[in-house]
């Protein structure tokens, strides 16, 4: 048998206001005047404040010839705007001392990605896979402002290309560094924060519950299972000690699939987000609504918690597409095959049929 060596991040710092460290991190990082790329999510452009109640922007470090660049993530990240990203700092700078993504999941993914694109050649959509990648991208450094979707500890940078929507799955993916800072969280809204939230709590059903489990994987995700527990079943207010909570969950959520896999929510949600931009937490949610023949206590629990915290599920998204449509969903979502094994087992093929998939995707 042969196990896997997977790649983990190099550095973490962990702690309210750590975010202020960030000018004494990048340094010994910065090469000659070669600007450092600080890829923002859109969602800060306007002032947003951070726990402390001054802007994010105004708290970023920079240096020379460093650039702000706001990130749209309205969208999941397409290869296309990776492309488009990688070339204008090229065609600027020629090449840049590291790419920092500060904000959600989509963000810290487009900046892996963007990272990675800057010494590499040809589209990112040519290393959509696993193992593709073979040259280390520049430095670069995430930092979380959402917590759940473990994007800050994963090997992999989710996009969609022209034909699928798959990761960049490599060694070289990884962030050389996080800053996890539970006070960037503090003023993320209530819907998002949840789903978000739940994309961690739906991930950790899927790798304790997969074939694939195994004590690494299990000790990661039972601890983060816990802490999305408490924050959203146990407490009836939200408060600092529920984003610190969160923060630690998204992490421990992400190394538990590191070393196994995601399943069914995952793996149907892929085609959702393919085909209708549909956005990854809100997928799964909408997912995990159907799901009791495969995770009933999940889904249970699940439901116990979108009650608790009054958040409204989407429904009906699927309503009015064409058999076209459909076979396109089908297509990305069984594409996912190690999502599917993990969830099903071996013959997992002969489980989940194109006709019940369909079946599924006509519920949500």
């Amino acid at each position: 048998m042969k196990f896997r060596n997977f790649k983990m991040v190099s550095f973490v710092v962990y702690g309210r206001g750590s975010f202020n460290q960030l000018d004494e991190i990048l340094a010994p990082h910065r090469k000659g005047d070669a600007p450092m790329i600080f890829l923002v999510d859109h969602f800060f452009e306007n002032g947003a404040p951070t726990g402390d109640g001054k802007s994010l922007i105004s708290r970023i470090p920079l240096r020379g010839k460093d650039k702000i660049i706001f990130a749209d993530v309205t969208y999941e990240p397409k290869t296309t705007q990776v492309d488009k990203l990688a070339k204008q700092l090229k065609d600027e700078f020629g090449t840049v001392s590291g790419v920092i993504g500060i904000g959600g999941g989509s963000t810290l993914d487009l900046a892996k990605a963007v990272s990675l694109m800057m010494n590499n050649p040809g589209s990112s959509a040519d290393y959509q896979g696993w193992d593709l990648v073979k040259v280390p991208g520049v430095y670069k450094a995430g930092i979380p402002t959402l917590s759940g979707t473990g994007a800050e500890v994963s090997r992999t940078t989710v996009l969609t290309g022209p034909t699928r929507k798959l990761g960049m799955n490599s060694d070289f993916t990884p962030f050389d560094q996080i800053v996890l800072d539970p006070e960037l969280t503090a003023n993320a809204p209530v819907n998002q924060r949840f789903y978000t939230g739940m994309d961690c709590y739906i991930h950790c059903i899927e790798s304790l519950e997969g074939t694939y489990l195994n004590e690494f994987s299990k000790s990661y995700g039972e601890k983060a299972l816990e802490l999305c527990r408490e924050v959203f079943v146990n407490k009836d207010k939200w408060d600092a000690e529920c984003d610190d909570k969160l923060m630690m969950a998204s992490y421990a959520g992400g190394m538990s699939i590191a070393y196994s896999q995601v399943g069914v929510a995952h793996a149907v949600s892929y085609g959702l987000s393919y085909l209708l931009g549909t956005k990854h937490g809100i997928g799964n949610c909408i997912v995990m609504n159907h799901l009791e023949p495969y995770y009933p206590e999940g889904v249970k629990e699940f439901k116990k918690m979108v009650e608790k915290n009054n958040i409204d599920i989407p429904v009906g998204i699927c309503k009015g597409l064409t058999d076209e449509q459909f076979d396109t969903m089908i297509n990305v979502s069984l594409g996912m095959k190690p999502l599917w094994e993990n969830a099903l087992g071996k013959d997992w093929e002969k489980i989940m049929t194109r006709e019940k998939l369909r079946a599924l995707y006509e519920k949500l």
